[in-house]
């Protein structure tokens, strides 16, 4: 073969595979509308004043003849997803692996996320249960996805690119957060001039996540290609094939390392993320427009953080930005412990601070791990990431609720999360994750 036609291939090889990071940027664009609109910001404050409509005098309502306070049911229907999608990602991302048609699952995921959310738009009246089912549904779905999603990362980019490539992911997702998020707001805020009661703008709001997501998705699902894998054994049901990936795992202790060291800091990412505007609302006094438009800020922010931390992780490593953020994550905690109470600036440079850090840390986390999955079993391994950060996204809560009760200071629970952060910190950087990449049969990049 001659040099042009090696060159030639190479290139057509090379804008194949920008074609492919191209349309998969797209899927976040598509589904983090999902997280930012629906999960953060509408559904849980009307979910529970639709059960709360249903509810007997005592407040309770009765799914399945159970009594559950209809202020829980929200949360409860949150735990209920994140159980379904612990059973089903570990075995579609096997059933993936061993067929190598990825893209039919990621579709199927996508689509079911999307039509549950959009008909939560018939979410009205006493319909509690109805908005349960499609929440579970939708939050179970949009997890799977996401595995499916994370697992093209080390097909369609090689490793000196990952971490640019994660990052730029993530900031598209920031991206069309912010952007249907004001979309949403000016919605909300102005319903009357557009002549709808509140709750009909919320549930439009809601309806357009789902059908937002639904439309982006067909974007990727264009230009992303499977691509045929080895014959290999059926997978096995829900836990059980849980279990096989861990012990396959076992083979990779030093991937195991990481994850066990991004299992604890992200504990705390999410904990953060969940709990800062209660923080906001019970310690500081702050009104839920200054709430919601901090959410909006964090999300702005997120997309310059993804991109200035793949930036630095190309100059010092992915390890090594991640560790910086980890410390950034401590500081912007401590400082949070001192915010005044009714002042909504300190509690913006809070949500700026938190913006930052929050996409570039998620970012490298994932194109990190990428590196340390053995070939062919990214589904698998991806499952196993995603279950260690939707499975015990419980710690950090109950780490928060139990130091409120004890101490009856917010501000004493939201510094209790510098422990996940810094233990974190400690186990992260005792990974030798060069050694973790070779061990695991992937070619190690010259920074990492």
């Amino acid at each position: 073969m001659d040099t042009d036609t090696v060159r030639s291939a190479a290139g057509d090889e090379a804008t194949g595979r920008r074609r492919e990071q191209h349309g998969w940027y797209f899927y976040d664009w598509a589904c983090s509308v999902y997280s930012t609109s629906v999960l953060t910001v509408f559904l849980g404050p009307y979910l529970t004043s639709v059960a709360e409509a249903a509810a007997d005098a005592d407040g309770f309502v009765h799914p399945l003849g159970i009594p559950v306070r209809a202020g829980s049911f929200f949360a409860y229907s949150v735990s209920l997803s994140v159980i379904l999608a612990v059973l089903v990602m570990p075995l579609v991302g096997a059933a993936a692996d061993r067929t190598g048609r990825k893209k039919p699952l990621l579709a199927a995921a996508a689509y079911t996320g999307a039509a549950a959310t959009t008909g939560m738009f018939f979410l009205g009246g006493e319909r509690y249960l109805l908005g349960g089912l499609l929440l579970v549904v939708a939050n179970a779905a949009q997890s799977v996805a996401m595995m499916l999603y994370n697992s093209y990362l080390p097909q369609i980019a090689p490793p000196e690119e990952r971490d640019a490539v994660s990052s730029r992911g993530w900031a598209f997702g920031y991206a069309a957060g912010s952007l249907v998020l004001v979309l949403n707001l000016v919605l909300y805020t102005g319903h009357e001039s557009f002549g709808v009661s509140e709750g009909t703008a919320v549930r439009v709001c809601l309806a357009s996540a789902g059908l937002w997501w639904g439309a982006f998705a067909l974007v990727p699902l264009r230009r992303l290609r499977d691509r045929r894998a080895p014959a290999r054994e059926a997978a096995l049901p829900g836990f059980r094939q849980l279990a096989a990936t861990v012990r396959d795992m076992r083979r990779h202790p030093l991937t195991l390392a990481f994850l066990l060291a991004y299992l604890v800091y992200n504990d705390g990412i999410q904990t953060v993320i969940t709990q800062a505007s209660v923080y906001g609302s019970e310690e500081l006094g702050l009104g839920q427009s200054t709430l919601i438009t901090a959410v909006l800020l964090v999300q702005v922010l997120a997309v310059a953080g993804a991109l200035a931390l793949g930036r630095l992780a190309r100059r010092y490593g992915a390890k090594r930005a991640i560790l910086g953020s980890l410390a950034a994550w401590t500081l912007t905690l401590a400082a949070g412990y001192f915010l005044p109470a009714e002042a909504p600036v300190w509690f913006f440079v809070l949500a700026a601070g938190i913006g930052l850090v929050l996409g570039g840390s998620q970012a490298l986390s994932r194109s990190l791990f990428s590196h340390l999955v053995p070939p062919g079993k990214e589904a698998e391994y991806f499952s196993a990431y995603e279950v260690s950060d939707r499975g015990t996204s419980w710690l950090g809560p109950l780490l928060f609720g139990l130091t409120y009760q004890l101490t009856g200071s917010y501000r004493d629970a939201i510094i209790s999360l510098v422990g996940f952060f810094v233990l974190g910190f400690v186990l992260l950087a005792r990974v030798p994750v060069r050694r973790a990449i070779s061990e695991a049969g992937n070619p190690v990049p010259e920074r990492i």
